[in-house]
C-alpha cells in the first residue's frame, strides 16, 4: 500500500471511528435518536444493517453537523472541535464518491 493510500485509510478509519461515537452520542438520547431515525426513515432495528451502507456514517455526521446546537455538544461530548468534525464529515463523504 503506497503511503498515500496508508495515509487516506488513516484518515477514513479516523472519520469513522468519529461517526460510530456521533451515532452512539444520538442513540444516548431518545429525542435525538428519534429525529435521526425519523429524518432517516429507518427504525431502530435497521440501524445496524444501514450501518453497511457506506454512506450510513456520512449521513450520521450529517446530521449531528445540520444543528449547531447537537454539534457543539457532540463536540463538547468526544472532546472534539467542530473544524475535526467537519474534516471527518468531508473525508466520509468523499470517500462515498465514486
Amino acid at each position: 500500500m503506497a503511503e498515500t493510500s496508508k495515509s487516506t485509510h488513516r484518515r477514513r478509519e479516523a472519520a469513522e471511528s468519529i461517526a460510530v461515537s456521533a451515532l452512539g452520542f444520538l442513540a444516548s438520547d431518545p429525542v435525538e435518536l428519534e429525529a435521526f431515525l425519523s429524518l432517516s426513515g429507518l427504525d431502530p432495528s435497521g440501524i445496524r444493517t444501514a450501518a453497511q451502507d457506506p454512506g450510513f456514517l456520512s449521513g450520521v455526521l450529517q446530521h449531528v453537523l445540520a444543528d449547531e446546537k447537537r454539534a457543539s455538544a457532540f463536540a463538547a461530548e468526544s472532546g472534539l472541535g467542530a473544524e475535526e468534525l467537519a474534516r471527518a464529515a468531508h473525508v466520509l463523504e468523499q470517500s462515498d464518491t465514486p
